[in-house]
């Protein structure tokens, strides 16, 4: 799961107008981003599972063991929510929590069973995820349709922007977050 991610902030600006797009951006892909300091310290590592080497679509192990950990990730969860809370209030804190929080709901629904309970998988629990990705077809669809719904309702709530403001910039919002959902889309599958 890459782009399916940015559906949900698409979604959610369009009913929190006073919590920043980048900020909720950011937030979808938190867990992602913490990964890649962890990733060069090699706390945590990708392995390609693909044919030939070549891991492509849903072909990686992801042994990402702290920063997608069940436990692991509702502490950045936390941390990103009080830190909103600070800059732009309490709903604001709310709404970048959970949305921090739904990048490891909807890794888990594509995952093997790659994600510890825990923080360095602390007791062997057994890993999570029920692995989606194994249908390929089934995960593909599932990204798209998480990126309709969020140009849906951005885009609605462009438009109303639009009409509200008559300033012009509603329908360009709009055309600019489709097109980067597309894109992300794109980049999401061709990986």
């Amino acid at each position: 799961m890459f782009a399916g991610h940015f559906g949900i902030p698409a979604a959610v600006k369009s009913k929190t107008p006073e919590t920043p797009l980048w900020s909720l951006i950011v937030s979808t892909q938190l867990l992602d981003i913490v990964f890649i300091p962890f990733n060069l310290v090699g706390l945590e590592n990708i392995e390609s599972i693909g044919d030939g080497g070549y891991g492509g679509y849903g072909n990686d192990m992801i042994y990402a063991f702290y920063t997608h950990s069940l436990v692991g990730s509702l502490i950045l969860s936390v941390l990103a929510a009080l830190l909103a809370k600070k800059l732009w209030g309490r709903k604001s804190g709310i709404i970048t929590g959970a949305v921090v929080f739904s990048h490891w709901i909807l890794d888990f629904i594509v995952h093997r069973p790659d994600m510890p309970i825990l923080p360095g998988n602390i007791g062997n629990l057994p890993l999570l995820g029920l692995g989606l990705w194994e249908t390929v077809p089934g995960s593909v669809l599932l990204e798209a349709l998480l990126l309709a719904i969020g140009c849906f309702f951005y885009f609605s709530y462009a438009l109303k922007k639009e009409v509200f403001a008559h300033k012009g910039k509603g329908i360009m919002a709009g055309c600019a977050m489709t097109a980067f959902l597309l894109l992300s889309f794109y980049f999401g599958i061709s990986l």
